[in-house]
């Protein structure tokens, strides 16, 4: 008996119960009710601390109050309660562990690690939407490369509204993309959604990720892995943004063999 008092004992204390609240529950458990008084004495406990404790297990519905002071007794529910509880415990964790999960990523962005790059990872559909709806804050040009069917069969309601949204902002995109069925397509909306986009072949440069590169971030989205990145550097997007213009002359000699 010692010893499975012992691991009830473990049990409760493991589930947020402190230890002079155990005390008391098992006492009235063995008592069956009893006044705050008979209670308390058993347990070895002051009586105020005995109310105190007792209206805490009523309020998790683990005992009962019966009649009134000064024959005001507390009265033990059955032990089934307690699993009921421990249960409803275990959800609302569950809920709160879920709703902290989704705001991890913001939190990481708000965490201030002095001059050392910020990385953010958003994960899922809504992840990679997020890091576009980023892109939109840009106060400048942006720089890309990717590939325009990995994008739309990921996201093909978002991406429907996106270019516009964009264009209306004025944010001028200087991208070059795989020349396929959708890229050429997209080329000749360039005017309309406020864009340069140069096609290079798919075979000598498969692009299967999207880099964007604004303000001072690195955007890049994972469409097999459905993972959105951003980095934020002003370093890193400085020397990326060089080297995606030196690409982007590449690009555009490519684009010329490609349509002349």
């Amino acid at each position: 008996m010692k010893e499975q008092l012992i691991k009830i004992r473990q049990l409760l204390t493991k589930s947020g119960f402190l230890d002079k609240e155990i005390t008391i529950y098992l006492t009235i458990l063995e008592l069956g009710r009893g006044t705050v008084a008979e209670i308390s004495r058993k347990a070895g406990i002051n009586r105020s601390t005995g109310y105190v404790i007792l209206d805490s297990l009523a309020s998790k519905n683990l005992v009962t109050i019966s009649g009134k002071e000064p024959k005001q007794e507390y009265v033990a529910l059955s032990p089934s309660n307690l699993m009921k509880y421990l249960d409803n415990q275990a959800e609302q964790h569950k809920s709160i562990a879920e709703n902290a999960k989704e705001l991890i990523p913001e939190l990481i962005s708000f965490h201030n690690v002095g001059d050392r790059p910020r990385v953010s990872f958003y994960e899922g559909l809504a992840g990679l939407e997020h890091v576009y709806e980023d892109s939109l804050t840009s106060k400048g040009d942006i720089y890309s490369t990717s590939t325009y069917e990995e994008m739309h069969d990921t996201l093909p309601r978002y991406f429907s509204t996106y270019y516009m949204r964009r264009a209306k902002k004025k944010i001028f995109i200087n991208t070059f993309v795989a020349n396929t069925k959708l890229g050429r397509k997209r080329k000749e909306n360039d005017e309309v959604e406020y864009r340069d986009t140069y096609l290079i072949p798919q075979d000598k440069f498969p692009v299967p990720t999207d880099i964007e590169i604004y303000n001072n971030k690195v955007m890049i989205a994972s469409w097999k892995e459905k993972l959105g990145i951003i980095i934020e550097s002003e370093e890193i997007a400085t020397t990326l943004r060089s080297v995606f213009k030196l690409a982007l002359t590449e690009a555009k000699r490519l684009d010329k063999e490609a349509t002349s």
